[in-house]
C-alpha cells in the first residue's frame, strides 16, 4: 500500500476487511498427510468447496475424484487413511469405510475388505504393506454387535456395545483380514521392520488416552501371523509412547515423554531383529519432539536414505527448526525453516541431496507442501498456498505488488506474539497473541480493542501460530485475538501437560480469564469487550468461563460440551473414559461433573450466547447444544444457534464455514455496539432487545 493511501479513522471492529468469509473458504483446503516415493509425491487435501471430501493428490494430479473420500472414522478422529507402496495406493473410503487400492495409472479403485453387515462396521487405519508386497498390516475397528450385546471380547471389563479395536493382515489383493492383534483397548501404528520379520505396535487400555500411558509392543512376523509377542517399553506405565519406527540399522526408535519432554529413544537390535536392553536416549531437549495421538499416522522424524541421519523437526514457542542427528556420533546440526509449523514429515532423495517433504506453514503464508534440501539449498514448493507473503524469502517468494493476495496488503496481516503470563495459584500460562491490523484503518486515539480470546480443543492440544485467515478475519476488522496455550495443552511437556488432570472446567478457565485480563491490564485490549470461543473441549471451556467467570461479555460455542455426564455416557469409545483422568472416575465422581458442567449453573450466565452444532456429531452430540440453547432461553438471555445439517464434529463445508463465521462476526457487532464495515447476512438473536 502506497504511503499516498488515506487511512481512514474508524472504531475498533468496524473496519472493512478484504479477508471475507467467502475468500477464507474459496478454493479452501486443508493439507493432510504426505508420502513419498523416489520422486513422486503424494498428499490429502480436505476440500470444503466439495462438501468436505478428501482427495489424494500426485505430483499435482487428482487421483480419486467425487464421490471418493479418503477419511476414515477410526477413533472418529481418524487420520492414516491412505498409505502408498510400489505406487500402489491404498485408502479407506469415507462412504463405507473398507479398504480401497488404485494401482498406478489407475482409474477405478478397487474393494480389498468385505463389505460389513452393518453400514461402515468395519473402519481401517494406520497401515503399511509389508516389504515384500504380499501383507498389508492395518487397524481395524469393529462396530459388529457380538452375541450378548457387546463388540468383540476386547479387554477385561471393556465395556458392553464398546468398539473392538485390533491389528489386521489383509492381501493385497483383498479377502478377509486375519486378527494380528486383540486384547487391548486400542492398538495404533503397526510397523514392520525393514526385512518383514518383526512387527511393532502400541497399545493402551482405559481409562488412558495416548498421550498419558502406552506400550510398545514387538512380535516375529511370518506368513500373515506373530509370535513370540512381548512388550519392550512402557510396561510401567507413565510414559507415553509415539510414532514407533525401524530404522534402516534395523534397531526401534521411539518418542518417549519419560524425561518430561517427548524426546527420541532408540532400542538396540540383538543381532536376530529384536530389540534388547533398556533404550537407549538419542535427544536431551526441553522440547516436544512428538505431538499428541489424537490422529492415526503422525510423523516428527524420519531417516536419510543412507540411514546414517535421523531427521526430526521441534519447535517451542518460535520457528520450527530441523535438526540433523547423525546415528553413528550422535552430532547435531540445526536448519532454521522459518516456518511456524512443520507436520508430515518424509525425507527422500532429491535433485538437490537429501532432502525432507512436509507441510509447512509460516506465520504469514498459509500451508503448502515443501520440500527442504538437508545441504542448506533453497526450499522447493511442491504444492503452493493460496496466499505467497511476506519477510522470510528463504521459504516463499515475496509477490513483487507487496501483497499477500492481490487483494490484501502486507499491512492487513497481524503477525503473531508468544506471550507468558500469571496466572492464578503462581502459575504461568502461554499463548499466542494477535494485535489488530489493518493499514487502511487507524482507530480513535483513547480506544482500546475489543479482544478474542480463543480457546482451542482437545483439551490436550495447542494453540497454531501458523498463519490462518480465521484468525486475520478477526484482526483486519479491530479485533485483537489471544490464543490460549492454557495448563493442559501439548508443547510445554508432561507435567505442563498433566496441570488439567482432576481440573477440567477450572485451569484452562483459570488460564483464559487471566490471559484476557493480562492484556486489559497492560492497554493492549478493553476489558468491557472481552469476548470468548472455541470448538468442542474449547467450547465447553467457553461456557464454564460464561458460567462461573464474569471475564467476558459473550461468547461462542462451537460444538462444545456443556454437560459433562452426558459426555461421559455418550460418547464414542476413544474419549468414553477421557474425563476419568480430567474430571474424575464416572459415576463415581458424578458431583464433581455436575459442579463443573454449565448446564447445570445457567444461573451465573448473564451475557449473550452464540451455540453452532453439526447435526451428525458423533463426538459432541447435538442434545448438549440444544440443552444449552433451552437452558438460555429459559432464563431469557440473548442467544442465537445453528446447526448445520450433515456436519460431524467440525465444519467441513465451504457453506457452513463462511455462515458460521459471518453469523459470529454479527453477533458480536450487536452485542459489543459496532456497526460492520462490511455487509454480512444477519443472525436471528432470540431475545435480541435484552442486549
Amino acid at each position: 500500500m502506497s504511503d499516498t493511501t488515506i487511512v481512514s479513522v474508524a472504531p475498533y471492529g468496524s473496519w472493512s476487511s478484504p479477508i471475507s468469509a467467502e475468500l477464507i473458504v474459496s478454493a479452501a483446503v486443508s493439507l493432510g498427510d504426505v508420502w513419498v516415493e523416489g520422486a513422486r509425491t503424494w498428499w490429502s487435501e480436505l476440500r470444503p468447496s466439495e462438501a468436505g471430501r478428501v482427495e489424494l493428490v500426485c505430483d499435482g494430479a487428482d487421483l480419486l475424484g467425487p464421490p471418493w473420500s479418503a477419511r476414515t472414522r477410526v477413533h472418529e478422529y481418524g487420520g492414516g487413511a491412505w498409505w502408498v507402496h510400489d505406487a500402489q495406493l491404498y485408502f479407506t473410503n469415507w462412504a463405507d469405510q473398507r479398504l480401497y487400492r488404485l494401482d498406478d495409472g489407475g482409474h477405478e479403485p478397487v474393494a480389498l475388505t468385505p463389505e460389513p453387515a452393518l453400514p461402515g462396521g468395519w473402519r481401517y487405519a494406520d497401515g503399511r504393506v509389508s516389504p515384500d508386497g504380499r501383507w498389508i498390516i492395518c487397524v481395524r475397528e469393529d462396530h459388529h454387535p457380538w452375541p450378548g450385546g457387546s463388540v468383540g471380547p476386547g479387554a477385561p471389563g471393556a465395556p458392553a456395545g464398546e468398539a473392538r479395536n485390533e491389528i489386521v493382515a489383509i492381501a493385497p489383493t483383498g479377502g478377509e483380514p486375519m486378527v494380528l492383534v486383540s486384547g487391548a483397548d486400542f492398538v495404533a501404528a503397526p510397523r514392520l521392520s525393514a526385512d518383514g520379520g518383526w512387527l511393532c505396535w502400541l497399545a493402551w487400555d482405559h481409562p488412558n488416552m495416548p498421550w498419558d500411558a502406552t506400550q510398545l509392543w514387538v512380535a516375529r512376523f511370518a506368513d500373515g501371523g506373530i509370535r513370540d509377542a512381548r512388550c519392550v517399553a512402557g510396561a510401567a506405565g507413565g510414559e507415553a509412547l509415539v510414532q514407533p519406527e525401524w530404522g534402516p540399522d534395523g534397531h526401534l526408535y521411539f518418542c518417549s515423554d519419560r524425561s518430561n519432554w517427548w524426546n527420541l529413544y532408540r532400542l538396540e537390535s540383538d543381532g536376530d531383529g529384536g530389540p534388547v536392553g533398556f533404550p537407549v536416549t538419542l535427544t536431551a531437549l526441553e522440547v516436544d519432539i512428538a505431538l499428541p495421538a489424537w490422529v492415526f499416522g503422525r510423523s516428527r522424524y524420519g531417516f536419510s536414505p543412507d540411514g546414517t541421519t535421523l531427521v526430526f523437526a521441534h519447535g517451542g514457542q518460535q520457528h520450527q527448526h530441523l535438526a540433523l542427528l547423525d546415528l553413528r556420533d550422535h552430532r547435531m546440526q540445526t536448519i532454521e525453516t522459518g516456518l511456524a509449523t512443520f507436520e508430515a514429515l518424509r525425507v527422500r532423495s532429491g535433485p538437490e541431496g537429501d532432502e525432507v517433504v512436509g507441510v509447512g506453514a509460516g506465520f504469514a503464508v498459509e500451508a503448502a507442501i515443501v520440500a527442504i534440501p538437508l545441504n542448506g539449498t533453497p526450499h522447493r514448493v511442491l504444492r503452493p498456498p493460496r496466499s505467497l507473503a511476506l519477510p522470510s524469502g528463504r521459504v516463499w517468494d515475496t509477490i513483487p505488488s507487496g501483497r499477500v493476495w492481490d487483494t490484501i496488503p502486507i499491512g492487513m496481516v497481524s503477525m503473531p506474539e508468544h506471550v507468558t503470563f500469571p496466572s492464578e495459584h503462581g502459575r504461568r500460562a502461554h499463548g499466542w497473541f494477535y494485535p489488530p491490523a489493518n493499514s487502511a484503518f487507524r482507530a480513535p486515539a483513547d480506544e482500546r480493542p475489543p479482544l478474542v480470546v480463543l480457546s482451542h480443543g482437545g483439551p490436550t492440544s495447542a494453540a497454531n501460530p501458523a498463519f490462518s485467515l480465521s484468525v486475520q478475519y478477526w484482526t483486519s476488522r479491530g479485533f485483537a485475538v489471544l490464543d490460549v496455550d492454557y495448563g493442559g495443552s501439548t508443547g510445554y511437556g508432561r507435567a505442563y501437560r498433566q496441570l488439567l488432570e482432576g481440573s477440567w472446567g477450572v485451569v484452562d478457565v483459570e488460564d483464559c480469564c487471566a490471559g484476557a485480563q493480562w492484556l486489559a491490564d497492560a492497554g493492549r485490549c478493553d476489558s468491557a469487550r472481552m469476548v470468548i470461543r472455541g470448538g468442542s473441549a474449547g467450547g465447553f471451556t467457553t461456557l464454564a468461563a460464561l458460567a462461573f467467570r464474569s471475564t467476558f461479555k459473550a461468547g461462542a460455542s462451537h460444538y462444545g460440551v456443556a454437560d459433562l455426564s452426558a459426555l461421559a455416557e455418550e460418547t464414542h469409545k476413544f474419549e468414553s473414559r477421557y474425563l476419568d483422568g480430567l474430571v474424575g472416575p464416572y459415576p463415581a465422581a458424578r458431583a464433581v461433573y455436575e459442579a463443573r458442567s454449565p448446564i447445570h449453573h445457567t444461573e451465573g450466565f448473564d451475557c449473550p450466547l452464540i451455540v453452532l452444532q453439526g447435526s451428525e456429531d458423533m463426538i459432541v452430540p447435538p442434545a448438549q447444544s440444544r440443552a444449552m440453547v433451552a437452558a438460555l432461553a429459559a432464563k431469557s438471555i440473548p442467544h442465537a444457534y445453528l446447526e448445520f445439517e450433515g456436519e460431524q464434529h467440525g465444519f467441513r463445508q465451504a457453506a457452513n464455514i463462511r455462515r458460521a463465521l459471518e453469523a459470529e462476526l454479527y453477533f458480536y457487532s450487536r452485542v459489543l455496539g459496532f456497526e460492520l464495515g462490511d455487509a454480512v447476512e444477519a443472525v436471528a438473536i432470540e431475545f435480541a432487545e435484552r442486549l
